[in-house]
């Protein structure tokens, strides 16, 4: 049962970012704040002998996306 808690709860929280995103590109041009972004990356590397990767992670956060990612965690608390 808390497999599917977790699931329910990243859904929520993907969902409401999106959401965010979006009212973030169709108020953008009326509230320009909304749209101002903070990206964080990180990229990880390895070079073993055997085994080699790469990978880079990257998140942009904008207030509006805040707020989406706050109302999917309201959704969430709700659904409960």
């Amino acid at each position: 049962m808390k497999g599917k808690e977790t699931l329910k709860f990243l859904i929520l929280l993907v969902l409401g970012m999106i959401l965010g995103s979006i009212l973030g590109e169709v108020l953008g041009p009326y509230l320009p704040f909304l749209n101002v972004t903070k990206v964080i990356s990180w990229s990880p590397a390895a070079d073993l002998v055997v085994l080699q990767y790469d990978l880079h992670f990257q998140v942009k956060l904008s207030l509006a996306r805040l707020l989406g990612l706050a109302l999917g965690f309201w959704a969430y608390r709700r659904l409960k």
